[in-house]
């Protein structure tokens, strides 16, 4: 006879993301059997009083890399300590991203990175894919995560140049074959040619410190291609989401797509929310180096709460952390040229603190709104609502227990990731993690650990979401290009002078597009730097194509 895991939640006040109300939580085998009061249990059952603390779905994090490699190094957390930190901070899932470079199958990828993540994940997590290169292959394998893998979401890099970085023609291919397939496309937007040549400039001059790595990349450059991949996504009816809006400039390019009727997600992260990108300025190096990230923190120290208020009015719908650290060691790497400092900041263990400090303690976020931007809205995106993102029956118990009363400092010194700088430290924060279950098990209570490698699965996701693709389906109907029927033009068609009834033959003002000779209203002939033997009539228009002098009249 099988032992069952029982857990009893008992005398908290429950907050989703639509209501609060008192009622206690019945857990068994993992998921959450009974909510309310007065509940009838087996004996034997333990108890974890939550007396004057908040029952919550745990946290989501939409954005992170763990052990990432990059620029000939890895980040310094890995699945381990990554998602270890990870449920002391109240977060119970992790959305990672599988990577694959130029020419790399998508399949690999991600199998890569899954067998990386699963002995070590200490939470559950999912994997967004990379589309980084265009092929009929790669159009099969995006079907083929869909189908047999759960991969429901793919990501473009408009930066990272040679690495990542695509072009239009892979943002449309990707955008128009996720929409066939009924996934949703993530976007790093930045402008990275842009970026590249800033960088060479500024380092050209002598600037060579942390300032440079954000003066190369402006707010226009990432409101510019927000911009742009807004425009392909909606071309194609694809749903959209960008990852790390960092900027207000950015910020109000999606408001605007949004308010156009497009179906596209904003992202900002715990570093933009809680601090800004003065710190680049900062006369310690380690301090500037340890907040490089792309897209840079901007310097205009307004822009955090301006994107918690964006939050809080439903323009932008998630948060993440795009966790990816690295050590000073390993920033250093940069001491001397800011293009060689590996980006990434911190983040997965502070965010729901930050959040909170930054959000409800301001009275700018509602209790229920912080945790529809934390946990709820993440888990409708990206399909795994109602399994996460609540707390009711049937759903699984990840659950935090939240002292809104407590408060913490945030310092490198006590957390619990293996990198040795925090980009939030001294903040004091209101909002404390009491007790965390991840799948039924308490994994954290009062500082101490009871989790181990590998207890975290894989959470495969199923594609055309309801959430996402209601709008889209329906857009569908009035989206796809239809012909005009009409009675068929029989009158007269003009003859181009000097046309043959050869189809596949230029006209003349075609061909000369190519060569050196051309023809002007007379039927003279023109050569490069001379001039006809009678003025052009007032009416001609004199065009100088493009490595030419060649003139062409009509």
């Amino acid at each position: 006879m099988t032992t069952r895991n029982r857990l009893l939640v008992k005398g908290g006040k429950v907050v989703n993301a639509d209501r609060s109300f008192d009622a206690d939580v019945y857990i068994e085998d993992g998921i959450i059997s009974q909510v309310g009061k007065n509940l009838t249990v087996p004996g034997g059952t333990r108890t974890i009083d939550a007396s004057g603390k908040i029952v919550m779905p745990g946290g989501i994090d939409t954005h992170t890399h763990m052990q990432l490699p990059y620029m000939g190094t890895c980040a310094i957390d890995d699945f381990y300590t990554g998602t270890k930190a990870a449920l002391a901070g109240g977060t119970t899932m992790i959305i990672d991203f599988a990577l694959p470079f130029k020419g790399e199958s998508l399949i690999d990828g991600f199998n890569k990175w899954k067998n990386w993540a699963d002995p070590k994940v200490c939470c559950d997590y999912a994997l967004h894919v990379a589309v980084s290169w265009w092929s009929q292959k790669v159009s099969d394998e995006m079907e083929e995560l869909v189908t047999k893998h759960g991969v429901n979401s793919f990501k473009l890099y408009m930066a990272y140049k040679d690495l990542l970085m695509v072009g239009d023609l892979e943002m449309y291919e990707t955008c128009k074959r996720s929409q066939e397939i009924g996934a949703i496309v993530l976007c790093h937007a930045e402008n990275g040619e842009i970026i590249d040549q800033e960088s060479k400039k500024l380092v050209k001059l002598g600037i060579t410190g942390p300032e440079g790595h954000a003066m190369s990349r402006p707010e226009e450059v990432e409101a510019a291609a927000t911009a742009h991949i807004c425009m392909i996504a909606n071309q194609l009816n694809c749903p959209l989401y960008i990852v790390h809006v960092m900027s207000k400039s950015s910020a109000k390019v999606i408001i605007e797509a949004r308010n156009r009727g497009n179906v596209v997600y904003g992202e900002p992260i715990a570093a933009g929310l809680g601090t800004d990108g003065t710190n680049y300025w900062h006369k310690c190096w380690r301090h500037a180096a340890g907040h490089v990230m792309g897209p840079p923190l901007r310097p205009d120290p307004t822009t955090p709460e301006y994107l918690m208020r964006l939050l809080a009015g439903g323009q932008l719908e998630c948060t993440g952390t795009d966790n990816c650290t690295f050590s000073t060691h390993q920033k250093a790497l940069g001491k001397d040229d800011f293009t060689q400092i590996p980006n990434g900041i911190n983040g997965v263990e502070d965010r729901m603190s930050v959040i909170w400090e930054k959000g409800v303690a301001k009275g700018i976020l509602d209790e229920n709104r912080f945790v529809a931007v934390t946990s709820t809205n993440a888990a409708k995106i990206f399909n795994m609502y109602p399994q996460k993102g609540v707390i009711a029956p049937g759903s699984d118990a990840d659950i935090v227990v939240w002292d809104p009363n407590a408060t913490r400092t945030i310092s490198a010194k006590t957390h619990h990731q293996a990198v040795d700088f925090n980009i939030f430290e001294g903040m004091v924060c209101h909002g404390v993690t009491v007790c965390t279950i991840s799948r039924g098990k308490v994994v954290y209570e009062d500082g101490k650990f009871t989790v181990s490698a590998g207890d975290g699965k894989y959470v495969p996701r199923k594609p055309f979401c309801k959430y996402v693709y209601n709008r889209i389906l329906k857009r569908q109907e009035t989206h796809d290009p239809k012909k005009v029927e009409r009675e068929p033009y029989t009158g007269p068609v003009h003859k181009i002078q000097g046309s043959t009834t050869s189809q596949s033959e230029e006209s003349p003002r075609v061909r000369n597009m190519h060569h050196t000779t051309s023809i002007n209203t007379s039927g003279q002939h023109i050569s490069n730097g001379q001039t006809p033997t009678s003025p052009p009539t007032p009416s001609t228009k004199v065009l100088a194509p493009p490595g030419g002098k060649s003139q062409i009249q009509f």
